[in-house]
C-alpha cells in the first residue's frame, strides 16, 4: 500500500479534509467532496507537501530562500518586498525539478488522461498551501492558479511555478503579518480537469455581509472565475433562502468583459456584447441547484462554507471546483452572541449618497480620502475612509489605517472584501453595479457615515447608526475571557515597539505604555536619516511618519498614558539609515558614544531633534491625543538635562500637569545626582540593561563577560533604592522599563518593596506581572501587620 506520508502524488478519491498537512486546504477539501459526497467535482490529483519539501531540499532552494527572507528589512516597503520575492521565485523556477518527482507528475497526468478518455486533457493547476484555508487563518487567493494547461511537460512546469507562487508579495506579506513561519508552510499543486466555463463564481452558505446564516449568497460572472476573485468584474448577486429554497434577492450587473479559454491552451480577455453583458450569468434554476449544493456541503462540513463553482459551456453542467470553511463569521458569531449585539436602527431622514454590497460589516463615520492609484497611498492618513476603484495587495498599508473602505467594483470575494473582513474594517464594494460609482460622488474631505451592515453610505455623520468608537473593556477582560485583576498601588505598564501592535495589545490590563521605542518607526517606516531628509528638502516626512506611528499607539491606549522615548540610536544604527554615512562618525564603542541627549543639543544634530518635537506636538495638538508624554534617554550630566529641556520649551513643549517629561535613569550619574536632575523632569524610568552595564563595568553585548552581567546584583538594587528615595522626596515618579521585571518576578517583588511607582514589562508579561504585583503588595501589607520582615531595611541603603 502506498505510504501517504512520502507519496509525491495523491488522487482526489484518496484524500479527505483531514489531509491538510499532506496536500493543503484546497486539495484536501476537493478530496473530501470527491471521496465522501455526491457533489459534482472535476476529477484530478494533487502533488503533496512531501513533494514540495523534497524539491526544495534536492535543489538547494531552501537555503537561498531563507537568506533572502532574512534580508527583508521592511515588509511594508512594497518595492523592497517585490524585489526580494521576485528573486525568491526565480530561485525556484530556475531550479531543475528532480527527475523522479517529474516522472511521478507526468505519469499521474497520463493516468488522468486515460481515466477521462482523452489523450492530452486540459487541466487547471491551482496552488494549495498547507497554511491556506484553515478555519482560523484565511489566506484565500494568496497563491496562483494556471488555467487551460495541456501536456505532461507543461504540467510539470506549472507545478514548479505553483511552488514559486508561495512567495508572491501578497502571500509572503500575509504570512509575515499573520505570524506564520515561512519554513513551516508547504505547497501542494492541485491538477484538476478543466471546466470550460460559460459562467462561474463563488457562493457562501452564510450572508458574509450581515451574518445571516439562513441565506445562501451566490455571485457569478461570465467566463472563468479568476475575474471575480480579482475584483475585475462586479458579479451578479443572488440571495437564496435556505428554508423556502427561493431566490429572495437578485442583482444583475453589466459584465462587459470575461476571461475565456483558448482552444490551443491559455486564456484571454474578451469583450462581451452589450445585450449579453446585461443578462444574468445564471438561470434561476441553476441558482437554486447551487444553493442546494451549498446547503449539502455546509451540512457535511458542519460549518459555514466558502465555495467556487463553474458552469460547463458544452454540457451546461454545474461543477464545484473548491470548498473551504468560511473564516470570519464563524468566529464573529461567537463574539456577537457573547456581547448580545443588536442591529442598528433604520435611518429615514439621512441622505443616501451611495449604495453597494456589504462586504465586511460594521459602521463608521469620518473623512473621505479618494485615491485612484496605489502610488499615492502614502498620502492616506490614519482613520480616513478609503474610496477607490478596487484594492490589491499594494493597498494593504493604506487599508490597515482605514476607518472604512468603499470601492467602485468588486464582489464578496474580491481583495477589498476578503482583507477587510480579516482586518474587521467596515467595507462596501461594487457601488457601480448598485447605480452610482463611489468615486463619482464622494470627494476627498467629505464627511460620511458608512453602514457596511446594509451597504449604504450616508451624507454627514449620522449619530443614530454610528457604533460607539470604542467601548471600555473591563480590566482583565481579554479575548472574551473575564479574568480578575486586583487594583494595585504599583502600576503595571507595557513596553511597545511596533505601532501596528497597539490595537492588538490595547485590551491587556496595562495602565499605559511605559516605553514606546521611537527607533522602530525609523527602521520600519522612515528608513532615511533625518539630516539627509532635511538636506533633500523633506523634513515633513520625519514629522508626518513619526506622528503617524506615535498616534497609533496613543489612540489605541487612550486615555491611558503613553511615554514616548525620543530616538536613542547609536551611530552605527543611524548609519544604516539611507544617507547616514555622511553624517555619522565611526565609533569604536558607540554604546558609550554619540547617543541620546548628547545629540539633541549638538549643533550638528539639533535640527533633526526639533523634527521629533514637531511630531510630538502634531500628535498632541492636531490629533488631540494629550495622553502622550515623552522621555529623554542617556542623559549624562545635569547640564545636558537643562539644555535639552530648554530646546523643548523653545519649541512649545512645556511641562504641565497634562504633559510629563521623563528621563531614563541608566547612568550612575543619574542616580548619584538625582536631587539635581529632579528640577528638570517629572520622573524617571530605569533602564536596567544600561544601568547594570555601567555600574558593573560589563559590556552587555559581550558574550565573554555575560555571566557577570546580572541586574539583580546588590549594587544595582542599592542604586535603584536610592533613586526611588530621592525622587519621591521631590514628588517625582520612578518606573522601570528594562527587561529585568519581565524575566525575574523576584526582582519585581524587590521593586514593589522599595515603593516603585510603575513597572513596565513586555506585552506577554502584563497579566502575570499584574497578578504578581497584587500578590506582592498583599504580602508586604501582611508582613507589616504581623511585624514580620523579609528583608533587612539596611540591605539597600548606601
Amino acid at each position: 500500500m502506498k505510504n501517504r506520508e512520502t507519496a509525491n502524488v495523491l488522487w482526489f478519491d484518496d484524500l479527505h479534509r483531514s489531509d491538510v498537512d499532506l496536500v493543503g486546504g484546497k486539495s484536501s477539501s476537493l478530496g473530501e467532496l470527491t471521496s465522501a459526497t455526491n457533489i459534482p467535482v472535476p476529477y484530478g490529483f494533487a502533488t503533496t507537501a512531501h513533494a514540495y519539501r523534497y524539491f526544495m531540499d534536492q535543489t538547494g532552494a531552501n537555503d537561498k530562500i531563507k537568506e533572502l527572507l532574512e534580508s527583508i528589512q521592511d515588509y511594508e516597503n512594497s518595492d523592497e518586498l517585490h524585489q526580494k520575492c521576485t528573486q525568491i521565485r526565480k530561485v525556484i523556477t530556475d531550479s531543475e525539478m528532480p527527475a523522479d518527482l517529474a516522472q511521478s507528475i507526468e505519469r499521474s497526468y497520463e493516468e488522468l488522461a486515460q481515466k477521462v478518455g482523452e489523450s492530452e486533457p486540459f487541466v487547471a493547476i491551482r496552488s494549495s498551501a498547507t497554511a491556506e484555508d484553515l478555519p482560523d487563518a484565511s489566506f484565500a487567493g494568496q497563491q496562483d492558479s494556471y488555467l487551460n494547461i495541456r501536456g505532461a511537460a507543461d504540467v510539470v512546469q506549472k507545478v514548479k511555478e505553483c511552488y514559486a507562487s508561495l512567495f508572491t508579495e501578497r502571500a509572503t506579506y500575509y504570512r509575515h503579518k499573520q505570524h506564520f513561519p515561512h519554513e513551516k508552510v508547504a505547497l501542494s499543486a492541485t491538477v484538476q480537469m478543466m471546466v470550460f466555463s460559460k459562467s462561474s463564481g463563488i457562493m457562501f452558505s452564510i450572508n458574509v455581509g450581515t451574518g445571516d446564516d439562513s441565506k445562501v449568497i451566490i455571485d457569478s460572472i461570465w467566463g472563468l472565475g479568476e475575474y471575480i476573485v480579482q475584483g475585475t468584474v462586479t458579479p451578479d448577486d443572488f440571495v437564496v433562502d435556505k428554508e423556502t429554497m427561493k431566490i429572495v434577492s437578485k442583482d444583475i450587473t453589466q459584465k462587459d468583459i470575461e476571461l475565456v479559454r483558448l482552444k490551443d491552451g491559455g486564456v484571454e480577455e474578451r469583450q462581451i456584447p452589450v445585450e449579453e453583458a446585461k443578462k444574468p450569468s445564471l438561470t434561476d434554476e441553476q441558482v437554486i441547484e447551487l444553493a442546494g449544493y451549498a446547503i449539502e456541503i455546509e451540512k457535511h462540513y458542519g460549518s459555514y462554507m466558502d465555495m467556487e463553482f463553474a458552469l460547463d459551456e458544452n454540457t451546461n453542467k454545474l461543477w464545484l471546483v473548491q470548498a473551504r470553511p468560511e473564516t470570519v463569521w464563524s468566529q464573529k458569531k461567537k463574539n456577537s452572541a457573547a456581547k448580545g449585539d443588536e442591529p442598528v436602527d433604520n435611518v429615514t431622514d439621512a441622505k443616501v449618497l451611495v449604495r453597494g454590497l456589504a462586504a465586511s460589516p460594521g459602521t463608521a463615520a469620518g473623512k473621505v480620502h479618494v485615491i485612484a492609484d496605489p502610488k499615492d497611498i502614502d498620502q492616506f492618513k490614519e482613520d480616513e475612509i478609503l474610496v477607490t476603484t478596487m484594492t490589491s495587495p499594494d493597498w494593504v498599508p493604506a487599508m490597515k489605517k482605514a476607518k472604512a473602505i468603499i470601492t467602485n467594483n468588486g464582489g464578496m470575494t474580491c481583495h477589498a472584501a476578503i482583507v477587510s473582513r480579516e482586518m474587521q474594517i467596515p467595507c462596501i464594494v461594487g457601488t457601480t453595479s448598485r447605480g452610482t460609482a463611489a468615486m463619482d460622488v464622494l470627494q476627498t474631505g467629505d464627511t460620511i457615515t458608512v453602514d457596511a451592515k446594509n451597504g449604504i453610505v450616508y451624507e454627514g455623520e449620522v449619530q443614530s447608526i454610528v457604533a460607539p468608537a470604542k467601548e471600555e473593556v473591563p480590566t482583565g477582560e481579554v479575548a472574551g475571557n473575564a479574568e480578575y485583576f486586583a487594583a494595585t498601588a504599583t502600576g503595571v505598564m507595557m513596553n511597545l515597539g511596533d505601532p501596528d501592535l497597539a490595537h492588538k495589545y490595547a485590551n491587556l490590563p496595562a495602565d499605559g505604555i511605559g516605553l514606546m521605542r521611537e527607533e522602530f518607526i525609523w527602521t520600519s517606516y522612515i528608513h532615511e536619516h533625518p539630516l539627509y531628509l532635511i538636506e533633500q528638502g523633506h523634513p515633513e516626512k520625519v514629522v508626518n511618519m513619526l506622528a503617524e506611528g506615535i498616534s497609533k499607539v496613543a489612540r489605541a491606549m487612550s486615555p491611558r498614558p503613553v511615554v514616548l522615548r525620543f530616538s536613542d540610536f547609536k551611530s552605527s544604527e543611524y548609519r544604516n539609515l539611507k544617507g547616514g554615512d555622511q553624517y555619522e562618525p565611526h565609533e569604536s564603542a558607540d554604546l558609550l558614544g554619540w547617543r541620546g541627549a548628547s545629540r539633541y543639543y549638538d549643533p550638528k544634530y539639533v535640527a533633526a531633534f526639533k523634527l521629533e518635537l514637531e511630531a510630538v506636538k502634531k500628535v498632541r495638538n492636531e490629533f488631540g491625543l494629550t495622553n502622550l508624554n515623552v522621555m529623554i534617554p542617556f542623559v549624562r550630566t545635569v547640564s545636558e538635562a537643562s539644555k535639552v529641556t530648554e530646546i523643548m520649551t523653545q519649541a512649545g513643549l512645556v511641562r504641565t500637569p497634562d504633559f510629563k517629561v521623563y528621563m531614563m535613569a541608566e547612568i550612575p550619574s543619574n542616580i548619584i545626582l538625582a536631587d539635581q536632575f529632579n528640577q528638570f523632569i517629572d520622573g524617571y524610568s530605569i533602564g536596567s540593561n544600561d544601568l547594570t552595564m555601567l555600574l558593573l563595568g560589563c559590556d552587555r553585548n559581550n558574550d565573554t563577560v555575560s555571566d557577570l552581567f546580572d541586574e539583580r546584583n546588590l549594587a544595582v538594587k542599592r542604586a535603584i533604592s536610592h533613586l526611588i528615595e530621592v525622587a519621591h522626596r521631590d514628588g517625582k515618579t520612578v518606573s522601570i522599563c528594562g527587561q529585568t521585571p519581565s524575566e525575574y518576578p523576584e526582582f519585581t517583588e524587590f521593586l514593589v518593596q522599595q515603593g516603585i511607582d510603575y513597572v513596565s514589562v513586555n506585552p506577554d508579561m502584563v497579566k502575570a506581572t499584574k497578578h504578581n504585583v497584587a500578590r506582592f503588595e498583599q504580602r508586604i501589607l501582611l508582613d507589616k501587620a504581623t511585624g514580620r520582615g523579609r528583608q533587612d531595611p539596611t540591605d539597600y541603603q548606601w
